[in-house]
């Protein structure tokens, strides 16, 4: 019987395979050849090798010719490593030395000597020694760069993506992408810890009416027909429940035809997609909490990481208190309501507002009075070019009266209400925004929270705020059309069952829905889902999708919830997005390896790309393109 031994590593990484031993009952041994390339990577060197001869392989780094002698720092994925060429030793390799450019591959020979104490450099694990060249091979030159690796230039990001594998060189990339691949890692550790079980889902599947456009593929043997790219795994974890599999995980792939931007890729994105059976909203924050926050912790550089359990915050109070459903609470700005003081005032323009029951909502910004008038009047420009007709605002003077556009209209005990509810003292400012429609008054408090607190660089440093938002609306009218739509996702099941679809108004209805935002970025949105089929023809119906609709786009899905369906529900958050936080990158390009760029293109790959005449009479196409393309 033959027995495997362990796996000799390159020195100083284990987990890379030199040779493997294979060791029979009479201790025969078998040798493979050592490696040509390399004895040790270019991090791996200490003056514990001093005297010895190695083999380092890599790119050139940087080149600096002192004369007689040339410095080379040879870099690979672990590190640099210093190779030293000294023309009387061997004038040809000095030569070869000479010619070489940056970015070529070599292979080098030598033998590690101590650096002088004066040459030390404390910021290489390989600074105290470097390598005397005895052997010098050029594995592959470089042509002239487009883009140098070494340094911190910058560059556009056209020539960026078109040069991607260069680009990925440079240590801050290198170091994004490896820090995903840990992540990814690590979530899949903390998953499988927590019960859950990977499984694969089909990439090849069936369009859905709702959330993004559809990446369409055209079939060759169906003619007419198309399959979808899945914008999620979402009707497939659900069958996963109702087979009978109690937790579900995987590193999902999705897609989605939608414009980029700096938080989501166009084309593709990874989340962490997972399903529960059997379980309340509860125990889906309690199952996914620990790997958030371990997560973050192991990966967040000593960033202070919200502890479990994560403050809830209902979506009514989030949009009033913040204005917005993915709130930054590094910010310590919170918005109120100030209907109640406007009500009766002598300001028209609120007074109509508040008689309308529209909204009126304050924010309190301390010492802000102090700033120029030209802080004022760039907020109130600000405020017109995000569609308001301006910003009012007041300031409380030393002795607590107030000052401003706005204070000549209040009462005195108007003014008093207002610094009661604002909290507003002496140096303070109160921001205001009202709209007939709530939510716009919501949306632009909430933009100028962002804004101010970006500004007068209010946010809280070197923490990761988590949040649970909680309590969404099932309904909302469309402003347009007048109809009533899902709000958030339709296979939610709505708080209060068939009960409050039958017998509520629906746009008081509330769903079993959940986001969790970190910093201000939604990671993900999750629900406890509707299993009863009768319970989602109905709220389908509310909706305005007839019974044929939902079983033509769901029947696969309905179909398995007729045989016994368990409760369940899930969530996914977004991995393109922890990643972007933990590295601290404000764009998710940065942080994946070959991205698309803003316009769904992929410069490197040169993707999309025209399809020949016979390939588009397989698949039973003909073109109809806009004039002029």
């Amino acid at each position: 019987m033959l027995r495997l031994g362990g796996k000799i590593g390159v020195n100083g990484h284990p987990n890379k395979p030199q040779q493997t031993r294979l060791v029979t009952p009479i201790m025969q041994t078998t040798q493979i050849p050592a490696n040509p390339y390399r004895t040790h990577t270019c991090a791996a060197l200490t003056p514990a090798q001093q005297g010895q001869n190695v083999t380092l392989s890599g790119w050139v780094h940087r080149r600096r010719d002192h004369g007689q002698l040339i410095f080379i720092d040879l870099r690979d994925h672990y590190g640099l490593t210093q190779i030293v060429c000294d023309q009387a030793r061997d004038a040809a390799l000095f030569a070869a030395a000479e010619r070489v450019r940056v970015e070529s591959v070599i292979t080098i020979t030598g033998k590690v000597v101590r650096r002088s104490p004066d040459t030390i450099n404390p910021k290489l694990p390989t600074g105290e020694i470097e390598v005397q060249a005895s052997k010098f091979i050029v594995e592959s030159p470089a042509d002239v760069l487009p883009i140098m690796v070494a340094g911190e230039a910058e560059y556009p990001e056209e020539t960026r993506l078109r040069y991607r594998f260069l680009d990925l060189r440079r240590e801050k990339m290198h170091a994004n992408i490896l820090l995903r691949s840990h992540v990814i890692a690590s979530l899949r550790r903390r998953m499988i810890e927590q019960g859950f079980t990977e499984f694969q889902t089909p990439i090849l599947t069936s369009s859905s009416p709702e959330g993004a456009r559809d990446y369409l593929v055209p079939s060759r043997v169906h003619p007419g027909k198309f399959y979808a790219l899945p914008q999620a795994p979402q009707q497939f974890k659900q069958l996963l429940m109702v087979a009978g599999f109690d937790r579900y995980f995987q590193i999902a792939p999705c897609f989605r035809d939608e414009d980029g931007r700096a938080d989501r890729s166009p084309g593709e994105f990874y989340q962490l997609d997972f399903e529960m059976a059997f379980v309340t909203q509860q125990d889906v924050f309690n199952a996914i909490e620990p790997v958030l926050q371990g997560v973050f912790e192991e990966y967040g550089r000593g960033r202070v990481v919200t502890q479990a359990p994560f403050p809830t915050i209902a979506y009514d109070e989030a949009m009033l208190r913040y204005g917005s459903d993915k709130p930054d609470l590094r910010n310590p700005l919170a918005i109120v309501d100030v209907v109640p003081v406007f009500a009766q005032s002598q300001f028209a323009v609120f007074a109509a507002i508040a008689e309308a029951s529209g909204a009126i909502r304050a924010l309190r910004v301390p010492g802000a009075a102090a700033q120029s008038r030209k802080f004022f009047d760039q907020l109130n420009d600000w405020a017109k070019e995000e569609g308001a007709p301006g910003l009012g605002y007041v300031t409380i003077e030393s002795e607590g009266g107030l000052k401003g556009p706005i204070a000549k209209f209040l009462s005195s005990e108007q003014q008093e209400l207002l610094k009661k509810t604002t909290q507003a003292v002496p140096g303070d400012a109160v921001f205001f925004t009202a709209d007939n429609n709530p939510l716009v008054a919501a949306k632009l408090a909430g933009k100028l929270r962002i804004k101010l607190g970006d500004q007068l660089e209010l946010l809280e440093k070197n923490v990761f705020k988590m949040c649970w938002i909680v309590d969404f609306p099932m309904y909302e009218r469309n402003e347009d059309t007048g109809q009533i739509e899902f709000s958030h996702n339709p296979f939610s099941m709505p708080q209060g069952g068939m009960e409050a679809l039958l017998h509520q108004d629906p746009l008081t209805i509330k769903a079993y829905q959940y986001d969790i935002v970190c910093n201000g970025v939604e990671l993900s949105s999750g629900a406890i889902r509707n299993h009863r089929p009768d319970i989602m023809f109905k709220a389908f119906a509310i909706a305005g999708y007839d019974a044929a609709v939902v079983e033509a786009k769901f029947g696969g899905m309905l179909n398995a919830f007729r045989f016994g369906a368990p409760p369940h529900g899930g969530s996914a958050p977004g991995i393109d997005r922890m990643v972007m936080l933990l590295a601290d990158e404000p764009n998710i390009r940065e942080i994946v390896a070959f991205p698309l760029n803003q316009k769904a293109e992929d410069l490197l790959m040169q993707a999309p790309a025209e399809i020949d005449d016979m390939r588009l009479r397989e698949l039973h196409l003909r073109l109809n393109l806009p004039k002029g393309k």
